[in-house]
């Protein structure tokens, strides 16, 4: 087939997911055995290339003739609201931004996310992790798993790293769900991006007037960012850093449950990471340039999406990639993404996974499922993969 013809490349349906199937879709193993890639068209309408090679998405994560730019023309979206926000609608918003202005903002963000910065926090996290649990265990012997330890330790870890006020958790956390959900109407998700970005506005002004010792303030002292780009940086840090990091923990104690022989065993974070992919789906690129991936031509304007947890269940690269083995030595998965987009804050995601993972265990060893895990209710209808609620006892 000649590579200058997409229209002949195979058109599937976009691979949704459905309640009572696995995660990752079935039909990621089927797009990587045809040859070349394939094309989908999203809700909108608009068709786009779909990556699901662990080389090929590496390589569309690195090529500077793709980009990550939502203003360009071609850019995926979801809806009108859905997506990555535009530079105009939330300034600050940097993992929509290309190289060299996004080096700019992880040139200014880096130093709060190092490994030797995350090590200073750790007792910080371990006392948190420690107080969820101690409230668990003065409520009984049963809780969710999700509302009650999941969630929580991410909102109050970042909220302290921010310098937002965890008694505003509810309205941040109630917002960030009705960004995730593919349910949410555009309405829903416009009224809800407003809501957080005038929150953090407001926050970032109090911090002016009166700063303290917290991730914001300094930013607002180094005078690197402007003021006006500060409130997008806030909003996406809050919500990166308190939702996706809940369903991985989340994810990973139950894949502890259900495999306990791995239970203290500290490679379980990033095979963990690696097998349930929770951010599948925010990958979203548009070529700027003419490019071949995969042997196919995909032209400047074409819109890609390249699938993480696709990429991290390439047999491959990854033996087995359904089955849980944290001695397969992961480190190449791209959970995180990969190149100069890779998650800023995935040092801090690996210790809070770590403390979580070892403490919930060490602390309350007969913890179980109250439920089968069939009948759990995943979250089949986000961007970000993971679990309403985990009803547990013990």
């Amino acid at each position: 087939m000649p590579a200058d013809e997409p229209a002949r490349c195979p058109v599937v349906e976009f691979p949704r997911r459905l309640a009572g199937a696995p995660f990752p879709p079935a039909d990621y193993a089927r797009f990587r055995e045809l040859p070349g890639l394939v094309r989908t068209s999203l809700p909108t309408g608009q068709q786009v290339w779909l990556v699901t090679r662990h080389e090929e998405v590496r390589a569309i994560l690195t090529d500077p003739r793709v980009s990550s730019d939502p203003t360009r023309e071609g850019f995926p979206s979801f809806g009108r609201t859905g997506g990555v926000p535009r530079s105009d609608e939330v300034p600050g918003w940097f993992v929509g931004y290309d190289p060299p202005e996004h080096n700019r903002f992880r040139k200014a963000l880096m130093p709060e996310f190092t490994v030797r910065r995350m090590r200073e926090w750790r007792p910080a996290i371990q006392q948190i992790v420690d107080g969820r649990i101690d409230a668990m265990l003065a409520r009984g012997d049963k809780a969710d798993l999700v509302a009650d330890f999941a969630l929580p330790i991410p909102s109050l870890v970042i909220s302290a790293l921010l310098g937002v006020p965890y008694a505003d958790h509810e309205f941040f956390e109630s917002r960030t769900q009705v960004l995730v959900s593919l349910a949410s109407t555009d309405q829903e998700r416009e009224a809800a991006g407003t809501a957080l970005l005038r929150y953090v506005s407001r926050l970032i002004k109090i911090k002016q007037k009166w700063p303290g010792d917290d991730l914001m303030s300094r930013l607002l002292a180094a005078g690197t960012l402007t003021p006006e780009e500060l409130p997008g940086v806030g909003m996406l840090l809050l919500i990166a850093g308190h939702e996706t990091t809940a369903n991985n923990i989340a994810l990973g104690v139950l894949t502890l449950l259900v495999n306990p022989e791995w239970i203290g065993d500290e490679r379980v974070v990033d095979e963990t990471l690696r097998l349930h992919s929770v951010a599948d789906l925010v990958a979203l690129r548009v070529a700027v340039a003419d490019l071949e991936i995969g042997g196919q031509l995909i032209k400047a304007g074409e819109g890609i999406m390249p699938l993480v947890a696709a990429a991290n269940h390439d047999e491959s690269m990854f033996d087995c990639p359904s089955r849980f083995d944290p001695e397969r030595g992961a480190k190449q998965h791209v959970a995180f993404g990969y190149g100069v987009h890779q998650c800023l804050g995935q040092n801090l995601v690996r210790v809070e996974m770590d403390i979580a993972y070892r403490t919930l265990f060490e602390r309350i060893p007969g913890l179980k499922l109250a439920v089968p895990p069939a009948e759990l209710p995943f979250k089949y209808d986000g961007v970000l993969f993971g679990v309403h609620s985990m009803p547990v006892t013990w």
